[in-house]
């Protein structure tokens, strides 16, 4: 009696490095139950042929020229809810990891993670889990170990353009990202937000964001 072969899993890689693409490609093309569809260079590109290939998973950097991967996770999952993103990258602080989860990613891995442990979170994520590489989980139980931070006060005065930041902030966009929204330069961007965490009381982005997205939260729970 002939032996099943697992069901092949498609998978698709968002890279801008060529060599970090290739390298991806290699991995999952190294593994009999997966086959890859396509590695693309940019979000832009990704989101118009993700929807002819339509891909079980999807590796995607954070850093990418134009619209971010994290952006781009939350449009691909806003489409295409059923498919599984995980970011590999080599961010590891709290706002980038919080955003990108916040956008739908399933999983996140450091660029250095090894070729198996790759391979395994496809097939987590394929299997309902949400992969991280241990020094990622790490800082995610860190995050929920830290105090709880009391909302945005109501006499705590922000500028129109000091909340328009904020915003972009919770979205985890980068300081480049946000001028480049918002039309000023990167320094503008930081001397906001010095101001803002001199405000808020804060000392860090992630608790700027999570002050501030708790305190909208906050009044949509009265309303």
């Amino acid at each position: 009696m002939p032996v099943s072969q697992p069901p092949t899993t498609d998978v698709a890689i968002v890279e801008d490095n060529a060599a970090l693409g290739a390298g991806l490609r290699k991995i999952v093309e190294s593994a009999a139950d997966f086959r890859c569809v396509g590695v693309w260079t940019s979000a832009e590109e990704a989101l118009k042929k993700i929807e002819a290939f339509r891909p079980q998973v999807v590796l995607m950097d954070i850093n990418l020229p134009g619209i971010s991967g994290i952006e781009a996770t939350a449009r691909i999952k806003r489409h295409l809810p059923e498919m599984q993103v995980i970011m590999v990258t080599v961010y590891r602080d709290h706002d980038q990891i919080f955003a990108a989860l916040k956008a739908g990613a399933s999983g996140y891995l450091l660029k250095r993670s090894t070729p198996e442990e790759v391979r395994q979170a496809v097939r987590d994520v394929r299997s309902g889990g949400a992969p991280m590489s241990a020094e990622i989980a790490r800082r995610v139980v860190e995050a929920f170990h830290q105090p709880l931070k009391a909302p945005v006060e109501d006499d705590v005065k922000l500028s129109k353009r000091e909340k328009e930041i904020l915003e972009h902030l919770t979205k985890g966009l980068a300081n480049k990202e946000i001028g480049d929204r918002l039309g000023i330069s990167v320094e503008t961007v930081r001397v906001h937000l010095r101001r803002i965490y001199e405000k808020l009381h804060v000392h860090s982005r992630t608790e700027a964001a999570m002050k501030f997205r708790d305190s909208k939260e906050d009044i949509r729970g009265i309303i």
